[in-house]
């Protein structure tokens, strides 16, 4: 397993080379002290994982994990750092990272971590992990209130999302089918979606 460290700490470089050179089944393939390096040195080198811390200067590692991932397809990122921050977490994820964790992490855990990317694991620290899905949950409550949905809707929308027929759906909602088929109409023109099908992948998709 062939790694690049990117870290503007000199000696956190030095320390996770020294870490990772340890281990039998890894090699460091070279350092960068930014995400603009690590870009130039992934053609070069061709690593099979980037460590990369977040805060850089020159180049952030939030950026540097979109444009190495979307460049090269086959190199994974796992983000190191000691910033906790929700924006960073959710920008790394969304931007490709298949890692997040903290620098307060044993070595042990750092190595592992490293293995289960390389076998297509995704690695996220238990904390990181908690604040993900906190950050996943507010992110569909503000897009349920952007939706100007109102909360009888909601329900028949879930429960369309769900797979319940109108007759189910009516049944569990104490409506009648002609009440249910309208809040379905009227959902489809809020979302502008074009049958119930698309309104239950929708559902799915956006809101579960």
């Amino acid at each position: 397993m062939k790694v690049l460290i990117v870290d503007d700490d000199g000696l956190i470089r030095d320390s996770l080379k020294i870490l990772i050179g340890m281990e039998e089944d890894m090699v460091v393939v070279g350092t960068a002290a930014n995400a603009q390096e690590a870009l130039m040195l992934c053609g070069q080198l061709q690593p099979d994982i980037v460590l990369m811390d977040v805060r850089m200067p020159i180049m952030d590692g939030v950026l540097g994990t979109k444009l190495i991932s979307s460049q090269f397809s086959n190199i994974k990122v796992i983000i190191l750092t000691t910033f906790k921050d929700d924006e960073y977490i959710k920008e790394a994820i969304k931007n490709g990272a298949t890692g997040y964790m903290l620098k307060n992490q044993p070595s042990d855990s750092i190595i592992e971590s490293l293995r289960a990317v390389h076998k297509g694991s995704v690695v996220l620290e238990r904390e990181v992990a908690e604040s993900l899905t906190s950050m996943l949950k507010d992110d569909k409550k503000k897009q349920k209130k952007q939706l100007d949905i109102t909360e009888r809707e909601w329900d028949v929308l879930k429960l369309v999302g769900e797979g319940l027929t109108n007759k189910e759906i009516a049944d569990k909602l104490y409506l009648s089918e002609g009440t249910v088929r309208n809040y379905v109409t009227t959902l489809l023109e809020k979302l502008s979606l074009r049958d119930r099908t698309q309104l239950a992948i929708y559902y799915v998709k956006n809101l579960e």
